[in-house]
């Protein structure tokens, strides 16, 4: 996504929120952001242009920028939950070792068919498939640690 000052200071006012620097520069990150970063991650990015930030304040804005509906909070079985400004339909491969989250994109998983056994009355509003695994750096990781720790030493591959 490519958000120019304008178009944030716009949807802002779509949504009635009060465009203030700091909010700005918040949305400005996490909309120029691939990597779900967590509120703490925002306030690292932030904090060189705006000193007097604090992450009290990064919370509030998440929040309050989740409530309009311009960022979703992605809380997928880490420690802290991290925050998406791409809201349209997708999906993510979410890496359970060091915690990367990839964005799939995929037309064929936004046409899936409402699992049966679901109560007659209940309505699916949304949806979102989520593919966890290990990439090939943290299963060797995983490889080895296992090995070290029942003391056998690592089959080379």
């Amino acid at each position: 996504m490519n958000f120019s000052l304008d178009d944030i200071q716009q949807k802002f006012r779509g949504c009635g929120l009060k465009s203030t620097p700091q909010r700005t520069a918040i949305y400005q990150a996490l909309v120029h952001s691939t990597a779900h970063p967590t509120a703490e991650d925002l306030f690292a990015e932030v904090l060189p242009t705006y000193p007097m930030l604090s992450l009290n304040t990064v919370y509030y804005t998440l929040g309050v920028l989740r409530t309009a509906g311009l960022v979703q909070e992605v809380n997928i079985g880490h420690d802290r939950a991290r925050f998406d400004a791409n809201l349209s339909p997708h999906h993510h491969v979410i890496f359970l070792g060091c915690q990367t989250i990839l964005d799939v994109m995929d037309p064929k998983l936004n046409r899936l068919t409402s699992p049966s056994g679901l109560p007659k009355d209940f309505e699916i509003t949304q949806y979102q498939v989520a593919f966890r695994g290990y990439c090939g750096p943290c299963r060797q990781s995983r490889a080895s640690n296992t090995a070290s720790s029942s003391g056998k030493r690592p089959i080379s591959q």
